[in-house]
């Protein structure tokens, strides 16, 4: 997973199809969301998620009015796809993200 800067969230995410993972570093479901999300990553090499601390970015939390972490996006030239608060096992967001791969 590739940790984005916001000025490198601000370039892709109106651009191009991304796959954003929302975290907050002392949730202890994220650090269980971000493990799963890499043996999904690890499963589909053509998928790349990105991910990026939601503390950090409070004016795109509103935007996209993220309830609560872990938060899985799919953002395709700005616009959501997917929102996945529930990360329910590996082999669900497989399938779940299996259609956005490149």
């Amino acid at each position: 997973m590739i940790e984005l800067t916001e000025e490198q969230l601000k370039e892709i995410e109106e651009k191009e199809k991304i796959v954003l993972y929302l975290y907050t570093p002392l949730c202890g479901t994220c650090q269980l969301a971000k493990k799963m999300l890499s043996v999904v990553e690890a499963a589909i090499p053509s998928l790349t998620i990105y991910m990026k601390d939601l503390n950090f970015i409070p004016r795109y939390a509103e935007k996209w009015k993220v309830e609560s972490v872990p938060c899985l996006l799919v953002i395709e030239k700005g616009e959501i796809k997917y929102k996945k608060y529930a990360f329910h096992s590996i082999e669900h967001l497989y399938e779940s993200l299996k259609p956005y791969a490149a």
